[in-house]
């Protein structure tokens, strides 16, 4: 019997940035333990950077997605049906805000800068969930990624907050719903990461601080451990288990 938790699982990982992602991070712990990898990139100048690392990932599918352009996530997931006949695992670690929406004050947030950011950040999970169920007779399960602004306000976050909030509800929806097909989704909340994605929160360093302060144990999470927490919602480890928020902050969110 193998000891490689995902033998033979199929996964597709949305949002790999450059090998600082959280779902680079993510990639390299399923890969090591065994799953076959499909990996998009966001646009022709991204590729560069995600190309490599599909490549050291040995990924079998490496496409474009841009969750904003229709027709793009029906190719992704035509061509999965296409090249593998099923889906074990979907990462979705996708979000947008335009900085100055992001920056704002939530109540001059536009609404442009509202839709997109729940258009992207959350609209998109649902919409790959929905082409994902078909692929998972089996079973399977999803997971996201959000973050303690969802459910405090802390730091710069404003709009992203509600983005992230409503993802977490969505989780907890689509794990009702897919559940009689035996589809697990959860939400993993890390902590403060310095990704590329983080570096438009205004006075990051400043954060990175304080969330180092705050950690029972003064330490930050790393992408490695958020991995961790991956492979364990996308194995057969967690298969009693959906509709979860999962923190990864060492315990950032339980210090008043």
């Amino acid at each position: 019997m193998s000891d490689l938790l995902m033998a033979g699982k199929k996964v597709l990982i949305v949002g790999i940035a450059n090998d600082k992602s959280i779902a680079y991070g993510c990639a390299k712990k399923l890969k090591e333990h065994g799953a076959e990898l499909a990996i998009t990139y966001l646009n022709d100048k991204a590729k560069r950077f995600v190309e490599p690392l599909a490549d050291e990932l040995e990924a079998s599918i490496f496409m474009p997605l841009d969750v904003t352009v229709p027709g793009d996530m029906s190719a992704v997931f035509s061509e999965i049906e296409q090249r593998w006949g099923s889906l074990d695992g979907v990462i979705h670690s996708l979000a947008f805000c335009p900085l100055e929406d992001l920056h704002a004050p939530i109540s001059e947030c536009s609404r442009d800068g509202f839709l997109q950011a729940m258009d992207v950040s959350c609209y998109s999970f649902i919409e790959m969930a929905g082409m994902a169920k078909g692929l998972m007779s089996e079973g399977g399960s999803l997971i996201n990624f959000s973050y303690l602004g969802s459910a405090l306000a802390t730091g710069d976050y404003n709009i992203m907050g509600c983005a992230k909030a409503s993802l977490e509800a969505a989780t907890r929806y689509l794990a009702r719903d897919l559940g009689p097909q035996h589809i697990r989704v959860n939400c993993i909340s890390p902590g403060t990461i310095a990704t590329r994605a983080a570096g438009g929160i205004k006075d990051f360093d400043a954060m990175l601080e304080y969330n180092r302060h705050k950690a029972v144990d003064h330490l930050l999470p790393t992408t490695e451990e958020v991995g961790g927490a991956a492979l364990y919602y996308l194995s057969d480890l967690s298969r009693g288990v959906t509709g979860t928020t999962h923190y990864v902050d060492h315990g950032v969110c339980i210090v008043g």
